[in-house]
C-alpha cells in the first residue's frame, strides 16, 4: 500500500525534512476560505461577459435554467468530492484525490492537467483585464495605453501578493468580491423593479427554451462560470478543521453560485424582455449589462461598475494564482516537479517558488501576445480576445476532465476501502455527476471551434483541446517512469503532508 511504503524511513530517500515542506495551518476560517474560492468565479465578469456571450452566440433564452441544471450536477459532484476531503488533506486536491482512487500514475497525469488548466484560466484573464483597463484609461483619462502594459503590471502585483500570507490574500479578495456582488445584486433588484414590457416573466425557466442544437455548447459556456468552487480542498492544509470547513465551503460556494447566476441571468432577460434578450446581446455584446444599468441606475453607478469589473478580474487573477502556486508546491513536494517547488516562504508560509513559476508563465505568455499585437492583424483586439478565449476554454476543459476523473476516483476509493455500502448514496451521486461531466466534456471538445470563435474546420478546434490531451499523456508517461525508477516517490503521490508526518514519526521512532 502507498501509505505503508511511504512511512518507511530510508537514508537518502526522504524528501520531507523541515517545516518549509508544509503549508501553515490555521490561516483560513470559513469566511476566508469561502471568499478565496468565490473570487475565482469572478461574478461580475460572468454577468457582464459570459452571460451576454452565451445569449448572443447560442441564441438560447433559457440560460437561467442552465445554471440551475449545472448547479444540480455540481452539487451531486460535490457530495463525493466533499467526502473525499474528509479523508485527504492535500494542496494538490484534484490529483491527490485521483491518486488515492485510481493510483499514482493517474494522479501524476491529473497533476499536470491541473497545472496546465489553472495556469490557462489565470493567464487568459490577463488579456481581457488589460483590454478593459486600457479602455478605462481611454475613456476617463484620454490616454492611449497598450493593453499589455496594465496586464504586465497586474501580473507583477499578483505575483507579489502571492508571496504574502494567505489570510492577507483572503482579505484582499473578500473586499473586492463583496463590493462586486453587491453591485450586481443592486442591478438585479433594479431590473425586477423596472422590467421591460413583458414584465416579470418566468419564460427563461421554461424547459422549452432549451430545445435546439446549441444546448450542449451553452452548457460549456455556463460551466466555466462555476470554475473556482472546486478549489476549496486546495487550501485544506491551511485551515484549522479541514474535515469540517472544506465540505461546508464547497456546498456554500456551489449553491450560492448557482442561485446567484441563475437570478442574475434571469434579471437580464427581465430587463430586456425574454423575446429581446438574444437580439440585444448580439447587438451590445459585453456592453449589455452596462447599457442596462445606465438606463436604470445612471451614469455614476455604471462608471463604478466598469471599475469593479476590472477589480473583480484582478480578484480572480489572484485567486487562480494562489491555486496554481499550491498545485506546484504539492507537485514539488511529491517529486512531480523539482524539489525547489515543494518549499514554502519562511516568512509567510506561502508557496513562494510556485508563485514565481506562475508569475513567470504569465509574463511570458503576455509578452508573446503583445508581440503578436504589434503585427498587422486587421483588428488590434484580436490577440487580446484570443488570449482570453483560447486559454479560458482550454482551462475549463481541463477542469471538467478533472472533475469527471475525480468522480470515478471517489467510487473506486470507497469500494477499495470496503465502504461501498456505507457510502452507497455518495457513490451514486458521484456516478451521476461523472456521467454528466463526461457528456459536457464531449460537447466541449466537439464544439471547441464555436467556443473560441474559430471557423468550421479550423485547426484550433483540435490543437487547443489537444493541449489538455497532451498534458494527460505526458503526465501518464511521467507516472509510469516514476513507478519504474522511483517506486517510493511514486507511492507518495497524493499523500502530501501526510507522507511528511509519517516519515517524520518514523525517523523519530528510529
Amino acid at each position: 500500500m502507498a501509505t505503508e511504503s511511504s512511512s518507511k524511513s530510508r537514508p537518502g530517500i526522504s524528501t520531507f525534512k523541515g517545516e518549509d515542506r508544509a503549508l501553515r495551518a490555521g490561516r483560513l476560517g470559513t469566511g476566508g476560505l469561502l471568499l478565496s474560492v468565490l473570487a475565482a468565479t469572478a461574478p461580475l465578469m460572468v454577468v457582464a461577459g459570459v452571460m451576454p456571450t452565451t445569449f448572443a452566440v447560442m441564441g438560447i433564452v433559457g440560460q437561467p435554467l442552465l445554471f440551475v441544471a449545472l448547479g444540480v450536477v455540481l452539487v451531486l459532484f460535490s457530495v463525493g468530492y466533499a467526502e473525499m476531503s474528509r479523508h485527504v488533506h492535500n494542496a494538490g486536491a484534484f490529483y491527490a484525490y485521483i491518486s488515492r482512487g485510481l493510483g499514482g500514475t493517474a494522479g501524476a497525469s491529473a497533476a499536470l492537467v491541473a497545472l496546465v488548466a489553472y495556469n490557462a484560466l489565470q493567464v487568459g484573464i490577463y488579456g481581457i483585464f488589460g483590454f478593459e483597463v486600457s479602455g478605462l484609461f481611454a475613456t476617463y483619462a484620454d490616454l492611449s495605453v497598450a493593453w499589455w502594459i496594465p496586464a504586465l503590471v497586474a501580473a507583477l502585483v499578483v505575483g507579489a501578493l502571492g508571496w504574502l500570507k494567505i489570510d492577507v490574500n483572503a482579505r484582499v479578495l473578500g473586499v473586492l468580491l463583496i463590493i462586486e456582488v453587491a453591485l450586481v445584486v443592486i442591478f438585479d433588484i433594479a431590473a425586477v423593479s423596472d422590467p421591460a414590457a413583458q414584465g416579470l416573466s418566468l419564460h427563461a425557466f421554461n424547459p422549452d427554451t432549451l430545445s435546439g442544437a446549441g444546448v450542449g455548447t451553452a452548457l460549456c459556456f455556463c460551466i466555466a462560470a462555476f470554475t473556482g468552487f472546486e478549489q476549496a480542498p486546495v487550501y485544506a492544509e491551511e485551515t484549522s478543521r479541514p474535515h469540517v470547513l472544506v465540505p461546508r465551503v464547497m456546498f456554500l460556494a456551489v449553491g450560492g453560485v448557482a442561485v446567484f447566476f441563475a437570478l442574475s441571468s434571469w434579471a437580464l432577460t427581465i430587463a430586456t424582455g425574454p423575446s429581446a434578450i438574444v437580439g440585444e446581446a448580439q447587438k451590445q455584446s459585453a456592453g449589455l449589462l452596462f447599457g442596462l444599468t445606465e438606463d436604470r441606475l445612471g451614469t455614476t453607478f455604471t462608471d463604478v461598475l466598469h471599475f469593479l469589473f476590472v477589480t473583480g478580474m484582478f480578484a480572480a487573477l489572484l485567486s487562480f494564482h494562489n491555486v496554481v502556486a499550491r498545485y506546484a508546491f504539492a507537485m514539488g513536494r511529491e517529486g512531480l516537479l523539482p524539489a525547489a517547488f515543494g518549499r514554502t516562504n519562511s516568512a509567510s508560509g506561502a508557496p513562494g517558488t510556485g508563485s514565481l513559476l506562475q508569475t513567470a508563465v504569465s509574463v511570458v505568455v503576455i509578452a508573446v501576445f503583445a508581440i503578436a499585437d504589434d503585427k498587422p492583424t486587421g483588428d488590434p483586439t484580436v490577440p487580446v480576445l484570443h488570449l482570453f478565449t483560447w486559454l479560458g476554454n482550454i482551462g475549463s476543459l481541463g477542469v471538467i476532465v478533472l472533475m469527471a476523473a475525480a468522480s470515478a476516483s471517489v467510487i473506486v476509493f470507497f469500494v477499495r476501502r470496503g465502504a461501498a455500502g456505507a457510502q452507497a448514496w455518495r457513490l451514486i451521486t458521484s456516478a451521476l455527476a461523472g456521467i454528466a461531466l463526461l457528456v459536457i466534456a464531449v460537447y466541449t471538445v466537439k464544439d471547441f471551434d464555436v467556443l473560441v470563435g474559430a471557423g468550421p474546420g479550423s485547426s484550433l478546434s483540435w490543437v487547443l483541446p489537444g493541449i489538455i490531451g497532451l498534458a494527460v499523456l505526458v503526465g501518464l508517461a511521467q507516472g509510469v517512469v516514476m513507478r519504474s525508477r522511483k517506486p517510493e516517490a511514486h507511492a507518495r503521490i497524493g499523500l502530501g503532508n501526510e507522507a511528511f508526518q509519517l516519515e517524520k514519526a518514523a525517523e523519530e521512532a528510529s
